[in-house]
């Protein structure tokens, strides 16, 4: 192996690095969910002293100083893909002959499988190269894919899909998740061992996530930063008058959008000083029309696709922040950029939103408009209690949610795989 002990470490710990593949079966990299996650990992693990090499499909946003390897395209299908589809057999095909091809270029030493696909590809290519596989678990294959309406349950597909997301959970030596939720899944649906299982959180960089007030740093810059934000607000044609309830994520059912939209229109019926601002796609003009059928054309504003590095100033619009996310398996990364902008959030009742915000969250019932709706209200009536809920919200992101604690436990999984492969004398 070429594991090479680095200089420092966390708390001046010197510990070993290691050369990374990475297979992330998606369009790499496209300003959502999964995609965070998979680009803050690589740049915390690069900045612990690791070599890291992704994989992925052909499409998707190059990331300056990220080693990213793509596959051949398809003829019949050039454009994104998000959620279950058919054409993704071929794109994983053809992911495993590029991670194949890389991996024998790279020789790595630990091979990060993201999603189940990606697990399922690097268990094959870590046994040829005798590198141990680490699964980045994000929910259940099967259950996210009933969620996309993809597919029945208890339907001959789903038995057959779910027995071969039972095999890959058994594959790897270890596995990480983002939630407790995760975890207590893998234990008690697929029966994976507790020791093999590491909770790591979606976390967020909060200097760049940060509150209105404290994103500059001397009087000049605020005032600077306060007319950047006019000016932002103003394109967006959004009143000054008004409160402003943000989203962000992928537009779909299975994230709720329908219902904010409905919710939406509940809010204002009694107030008319309030503004939702959705940002994500894809599904844009569909979503624009249904707005418009609920006569919500002037108070809602849908921008498209937002580039992760402008996030943080669209969601410093933001008064309230909103999560209607349905599914009960999937993590929900959205919530730590919300906290760490001192956003009080309003959620569905599910379990991960309460792992993450905790007792300073906001809860509806799960997949319930009018609930969503009367939550939303109390918050934007009670300043007070919103600025309360925020404060609170942004310093359990600082104290629970940062990359570089994160970066350091992934690094603790890497040391226990590769102690298990092969016990050495140079830790």
């Amino acid at each position: 192996m070429k594991r090479t002990p680095s200089k420092s470490g966390p708390k001046g710990a010197s510990r070993h690095t290691y050369n990374v593949l990475m297979i992330a079966p998606t369009s790499f990299f496209a300003d959502y969910g999964c995609h965070v996650r998979i680009l803050e990992e690589v740049r915390i693990l690069q900045k612990l002293g690791n070599q890291v090499t992704v994989c992925t499909y052909f499409m998707g946003r190059d990331i300056p100083g990220l080693d990213i390897r793509r596959t051949l395209p398809i003829p019949w299908r050039t454009h994104y893909e998000v959620g279950s589809s058919r054409h993704k057999v071929v794109f994983d095909v053809l992911l495993s002959l590029r991670t194949l091809q890389v991996a024998l270029q790279v020789k790595p030493d630990i091979v990060h499988g993201h999603l189940h696909e990606g697990a399922l590809i690097g268990s094959v290519v870590g046994k040829l190269l005798k590198a141990p596989l680490v699964f980045d678990f994000q929910g259940s294959l099967t259950a996210e894919m009933i969620d996309h309406r993809f597919l029945t349950r208890g339907g001959r597909w789903h038995r057959w899909l779910r027995r071969l997301e039972d095999r890959i959970v058994r594959l790897p030596p270890a596995i990480i998740t983002s939630s407790q939720h995760a975890a207590d899944l893998l234990r008690n649906e697929f029966h994976c061992a507790p020791d093999k299982i590491s909770i790591i959180p979606d976390c967020v960089n909060s200097d760049s996530f940060a509150p209105r007030e404290s994103q500059a740093g001397g009087p000049s810059e605020s005032n600077a930063s306060r007319e950047a934000l006019a000016s932002l607000r103003a394109s967006l044609g959004i009143p000054p008058e008004r409160q402003v309830v943000v989203y962000l994520g992928l537009l779909a059912e299975w994230q709720g959008t329908g219902l904010l939209l409905e919710a939406a229109k509940r809010v204002l019926t009694h107030r008319s000083d309030v503004q939702f601002l959705i940002m994500g796609y894809p599904s844009v003009e569909a979503y624009r029309a249904r707005a418009s059928a609920l006569g919500l054309d002037s108070h809602v504003v849908f921008t498209g696709k937002i580039p992760y590095e402008q996030v943080p100033s669209f969601l410093a619009l933001g008064n309230v922040a909103v999560a209607p996310k349905v599914s009960a398996t999937e993590g929900s990364g959205k919530l730590t950029n919300y906290m760490s902008m001192g956003l009080p959030t309003v959620a569905f009742d599910v379990p991960v939103s309460h792992e993450y915000l905790n007792d300073a969250g906001v809860y509806a019932r799960a997949g319930d408009a009018a609930s969503l709706a009367e939550s939303l209200e109390q918050v934007l009536s009670d300043r007070a209690r919103a600025q309360e809920l925020g404060s609170r919200l942004r310093q359990r992101a600082v104290e629970r949610y940062s990359w570089t604690t994160a970066g350091a436990r992934i690094m603790d999984v890497y040391d226990h795989v590769t102690q298990n492969r092969r016990p050495t004398a140079d830790r």
